[in-house]
């Protein structure tokens, strides 16, 4: 570890640079201008980061995004950020509607895959016995309510398998099952006469993304950035309310990196429950219990490959994306299943680029190489994908993935994420969690 630590130490040092800017007293935005609110998984990645260096930090990030949790338990994706400034940013999501929301700090309406287990048990390493127990104990009730609230409603049909009702949730915003799925379900006839008729060029003049990046294609398109606007407004007049957005879902997906994620949460809060002498509630239990065999459900024998599942007639949604390796991460797949995504992911025809691992195969007719979640390379679902190969003994294969990842920020900065055939970088620079995972995947 100390010589990994000595050849990427100036990089480590840039990251902290980048995590000091990026910083509002309490937490961290993921980037300064295009992402200036607190966001769910995003406050996750850094934490763990932040673990390695500066662990009061860290148990703060975790602090706000908990002091935001709804009466239902439910996290939700962004914490926003007070002041006049960005009246509009929280108006757009109105939580207030909900009688469960937050008095005190504005929202979003929806979570993400829940992170939150991974982060606190990394800060949870970095402290003696003593402080490790009494961290858990500040936080455990809190993760239970969060679990708890995915298990009660978000798997109505008892799969052990939960639902997400926005392709904002899944965070993967725009990998082809979402967009597909979108396409599918949820694009109502005027956005389908701007996009024949090309009026949605229009909405050029309105996108505030643009603006920060080198080239509007690497951002996603205007049908899809009003589609995904347009599922937003619906699920606000439901209030939120999962029940009755399940009653007539315009989307509603089984997503495989989501609940690859929460297998793993569950197994990491039992790990906490267990250090801290602590019973989890039956209904985790029976979840986790499904759930290890749940995750078989989104394997198509005849691909061999993982798929996500629309979750209202449990069709796979056969649009391959990075989520066709996520299993490894959750640790509850076969060995030999495993061994067949290791292969997957060493095939130069798909995901094993010259800077992997890209966001869609290179094979997929979806494929675009600097173009946001359908086709550059993140360092999060990077982190995610090692993580896993070391859960499964690949070890070899972890350390070159690594190496790449790290030297592929050494090579760009830290942007948001990178061309995976030519490795230059993409999206928004001084990225939070590149800086943060950097330090993470450098520290251990």
């Amino acid at each position: 570890m100390a010589d990994k630590i000595n050849n990427f130490q100036e990089l480590i040092n840039k990251a902290k640079v980048v995590l000091v800017a990026n910083r509002q007293q309490l937490y961290t935005v993921p980037s300064k201008g295009l992402y200036p609110h607190q966001v769910l998984w995003d406050g996750c990645f850094v934490a763990i980061g932040l673990s390695h260096i500066e662990l009061d930090q860290a148990k703060s990030e975790i602090g706000r995004l908990l002091s935001a949790q709804w009466q239902n338990g439910m996290i939700p994706h962004i914490v926003f950020t007070e002041g006049p400034h960005y009246w509009w940013d929280r108006r757009i999501w109105r939580s207030w509607v909900s009688p469960l929301a937050p008095k005190k700090i504005a929202t979003s309406g929806v979570s993400q895959p829940p992170m939150l287990a991974e982060a606190i048990v990394a800060i949870g390493k970095q402290l003696s016995d003593l402080d490790k127990i009494a961290w858990y104990k500040s936080v455990f009730l809190q993760m239970v309510a969060y679990h708890q609230w995915l298990v009660r409603e978000r798997d109505p049909k008892g799969e052990g398998l939960v639902v997400q009702l926005h392709p904002w949730e899944i965070a993967l915003d725009t990998t082809p099952p979402c967009i597909a799925q979108v396409r599918e379900e949820a694009l109502p006839l005027w956005i389908r006469f701007l996009e024949v008729t090309n009026l949605e060029k229009i909405g050029d003049h309105f996108r505030v993304d643009t603006k920060y990046v080198q080239s509007k294609g690497q951002r996603s398109s205007n049908i899809e950035s009003l589609a995904l606007y347009n599922l937003l407004r619906k699920i606000r007049s439901s209030k939120y309310d999962s029940s009755k957005i399940l009653s007539r879902p315009a989307f509603a997906v089984q997503d495989i990196t989501y609940n690859s994620i929460f297998i793993r949460a569950n197994s990491l809060l039992l790990e906490v429950a267990k250090d801290i002498n602590e019973a989890l509630p039956r209904e985790l239990l029976d979840f986790s219990a499904k759930a290890a065999t749940s995750i078989d459900k989104f394997w198509d024998q005849q691909d061999c490959q993982y798929y996500s599942r629309e979750f209202v007639s449990g069709k796979l949604i056969k649009e391959p994306s990075i989520g066709a390796l996520l299993p490894l991460y959750s640790g509850a797949i076969s060995a030999s299943r495993a061994e067949q995504l290791v292969k997957t992911l060493s095939d130069r025809d798909s995901f094993n680029l010259n800077y992997p691992v890209p966001s869609v195969p290179a094979n997929s007719q979806w494929f675009n190489s600097t173009r946001y979640w359908q086709g550059p390379t993140w360092i999060n679902t990077n982190w995610l994908i090692i993580s896993g190969l070391r859960r499964y003994g690949f070890d070899d294969q972890a350390d070159t993935l690594t190496k790449s990842t790290l030297k592929l920020v050494q090579k760009s900065g830290f942007y948001e994420y990178f061309d995976p055939i030519s490795g230059q970088p993409s999206g928004v620079n001084n990225f939070s969690w590149t800086a943060a995972l950097v330090i993470d995947l450098a520290s251990t």
